[in-house]
């Protein structure tokens, strides 16, 4: 197969080596140049190349080089010997790596969705933290999804059993449980508004959540599960650096949780885009028999990570954990 060399610059330097009118190398010339650079300026002393052969290729002179490991490397240098290129790349070889390995992603993705146990009612658990950019991200690509799809899904917010963010995302994460638990019909919405911008006080405000029922739950499950007190004694912390946070603890330890996001259908674990198409297509695949609703064009475009609903440039699996 024909070589393409990838290097930056190359037509100006072929310009500049005619300008110049100097008398090329030879074959041998060349060998004994390239032998001399590498063994004095790019191997350890005391370590010693030869050159196998050098042949004219593209315009320049094509260096193979032995290594002491008895390995051979393709190098190339320019026939005036003022240049030395010591890797070369095959573009069309590298092109097909890298369609072949997108072919086998793809490959995977798609077994992991065959492979989802089926049900009349996908059961959905997305394990976050509240102040995770990779757990907010998912969350804003889910929105959309839930709301596509309502009641044909069984969908819930659940809660990593560490927190990462200090007390604040204690304090969000038990004020979620609590309106996701009590006074559902405004949890999306409260979401929605909080993944906005942060603003805790200003979205239970607009959404019209029922405060001191709120509080009233607040204080009861932090009694319950012992958040403040767990937060209060750092040898509890997981790892001794993370303070517990346990309403949604067995749930963690079922599904191996490390970190957030992590995506749930059917009580399997997912890797999955976090775009509303690639959720949705990923929880659809979780029905014994898809609605019509599976069929919604949904962006594709990735959410951007952290607060505020602008998008990506590019997907992302990056968790905190």
């Amino acid at each position: 197969m024909k070589k393409i060399i990838f290097v930056g610059l190359m037509s100006l330097l072929v310009l500049s080596a005619c300008a110049t009118k100097e008398k090329p190398l030879t074959l041998e010339e060349a060998k004994v140049k390239a032998a001399e650079f590498i063994n004095n300026n790019l191997v350890q002393p005391g370590t010693e190349v030869s050159i196998k052969e050098v042949t004219e290729e593209a315009g320049l002179y094509k260096v193979v080089v032995n290594l002491p490991n008895d390995q051979e490397i393709e190098s190339f240098i320019t026939k005036d010997g003022k240049k030395f290129f010591p890797q070369v790349m095959d573009i069309e070889e590298v092109e097909s790596q890298t369609v072949d390995a997108g072919n086998s992603a793809q490959a995977q993705q798609q077994q992991q969705l065959t492979d989802i146990p089926k049900n009349t009612k996908p059961v959905v658990e997305a394990f976050v933290m509240s102040h995770c950019p990779y757990g907010t991200q998912i969350e804003k690509g889910l929105l959309p999804v839930v709301e596509t799809l309502g009641d044909k899904i069984d969908f819930k917010i659940k809660f990593v059993d560490y927190a990462m963010h200090g007390e604040k995302e204690l304090d969000e994460q038990l004020r979620q449980y609590c309106i996701q638990e009590e006074q559902n019909d405004k949890y999306l919405a409260y979401l929605e508004c909080f993944l906005a911008d942060e603003d805790s006080e200003g979205c239970l405000a607009e959404t019209k959540v029922n405060t001191r029922t709120m509080d009233a739950c607040v204080a009861k499950t932090d009694e319950e599960f012992k958040v403040k007190e767990l937060f209060a004694d750092q040898s509890t912390w997981s790892g001794g650096r993370y303070p517990q946070f346990n309403t949604s603890k067995d749930d963690n330890e079922k599904y191996g949780v490390g970190g957030s996001p992590t995506f749930v259908v059917n009580g399997t674990t997912i890797s999955t885009g976090r775009d509303s198409a690639s959720l949705l297509a990923t929880i659809c695949a979780g029905f014994e028999t898809a609605p019509s609703e599976c069929s919604t064009q949904l962006s594709s475009a990735s959410p951007s990570p952290g607060f505020g609903f602008g998008t990506s440039g590019a997907a992302s699996d990056a968790s905190c954990n």
